[in-house]
């Protein structure tokens, strides 16, 4: 029966990893796969998710399963970082968040939801987005559709488009977001913005989803959950998809979450009953381990000022190595004003190169990144910007 199947395409993103890994060349650069590096290239396990992953080894947890949906103190933690302690939505009750296997499995498990009770309705995704993205809504039966979200002329948002747009969904249909730090573009709507979305969307009976991977790596903890914050106080319904991998550097252990907010505590409650019978038909419950390091970490006060100052940490080297490419590529010679890169947020950036220039610098330098130009600018050091910068030079001119 296996005969007949063809092979699938390789991860445009994932694969491009195992291209890089198979490449002898010993000054060869990954900017393409979405992982933090530090200055030397290795991404590290912080010290307060060590001692955290250390105390619950020691104290020697069951392994029984847990709840459907996953430990209530590792939800009351995601709530607070999502709203702030003591806010409405979850006072009231109408928020009710599941852990998943990563920030992937919280979009599927919305994904699962939207097909099962929302059927007919279209899920709408910025152009570009992350690539997984309509993978994951499709293989859950999920119709899709993209709304302009970046201007390649300005390296900016596509404001007037995308607002265009956004009047046009249909009632009834649902709209992906980033909360922040855009991936690919590094590209975030202002708060001015992000509140005129928010109005719309809410007015016109739209479900907004927010995918929440970088929390953290844009301004701070506070300023990125804002725009979730506007939605709350808007008293509407939606969705947050949260994920651990990068604020945590828990990439490997899978720990993510999705929040749905309902207008009052009765619909969560309906809602939630939905959402646990989607987890139940998918992974009947997530795993603990990831989920109890980041509980730890959240609710003792000494490792929760160490992880943010961590946190604090890896978004000022981000930002440095920002300032640090466009500085060299001015002082290479590239031609054409880079200074946008400063601007961006989060760990990607769309710095202005074609695909003809991808594979160039992948085929003559050993230089990896994906296709639509997009790099990890965390993948950048002190070490490898002057090879990368003359590189980009040589490929532009």
């Amino acid at each position: 029966m296996f005969d007949t199947i063809q092979p699938a395409p390789a991860d445009p993103i994932l694969g491009l990893t195992d291209a890089f890994r198979a490449d002898p060349n010993p000054k060869k650069i990954n900017l393409g796969v979405g992982v933090y590096q530090d200055a030397a290239g290795k991404t590290p396990v912080l010290k307060s998710v060590a001692t955290a992953a250390q105390r619950v080894l020691d104290a020697n947890p069951s392994m029984s399963y847990l709840p459907i949906p996953g430990l209530p103190e590792y939800a009351a933690g995601v709530q607070s970082l999502l709203f702030g302690d003591d806010h409405e939505v979850v006072t009231s009750g109408r928020a009710k968040t599941a852990q998943t296997p990563g920030g992937t499995g919280a979009l599927r498990v919305t994904g699962d939801f939207l097909g099962s009770n929302l059927s007919g309705s279209t899920m709408w995704v910025t152009d570009p987005t992350w690539p997984n993205h309509p993978s994951i809504f499709q293989a859950a039966g999920v119709s899709m559709a993209k709304f302009p979200y970046f201007d390649p002329k300005t390296n900016g948002l596509a404001w007037s488009d995308m607002l265009s747009a956004l009047n046009e969904v249909p009632t009834g249909d649902a709209v992906l977001l980033h909360a922040c730090c855009h991936n690919p573009t590094g590209v975030d709507p202002t708060p001015d913005e992000w509140r005129q979305i928010a109005e719309l969307l809410n007015s016109r009976g739209i479900l907004p989803v927010l995918d929440f991977a970088y929390q953290g790596f844009g301004d701070g903890i506070e300023q990125d959950a804002a725009a979730i914050r506007l939605f709350a106080e808007l008293g509407g319904e939606f969705v947050v998809c949260s994920s651990f991998s990068k604020n945590f550097g828990m990439y490997c252990e899978r720990v993510g979450a999705v929040t749905f907010v309902a207008k009052d505590a009765k619909q969560a409650d309906i809602v939630n009953s939905q959402v646990k019978r989607a987890i139940r038909s998918n992974y009947s419950n997530p795993p603990a381990f990831g989920a109890r390091v980041v509980a730890t970490v959240l609710g003792d006060a000494t490792l929760r000022r160490e992880w943010e100052q961590e946190l604090a940490s890896m978004r000022d080297r981000i930002n440095g190595m920002r300032t640090l490419l466009v500085d060299k590529l001015a002082e290479k010679g590239v031609p054409g004003d880079f200074s946008f890169i400063k601007s961006q947020r989060g760990m990607f950036s769309f710095a202005g190169l074609t695909k003809e220039h991808v594979h160039a610098l992948r085929d003559r330098y050993a230089i990896y990144m994906v296709d639509s130009g997009r790099i990890n600018v965390a993948g950048i050091s002190e070490s490898n910007v002057d090879p990368l910068t003359e590189a980009i030079a040589e490929v532009v001119k």
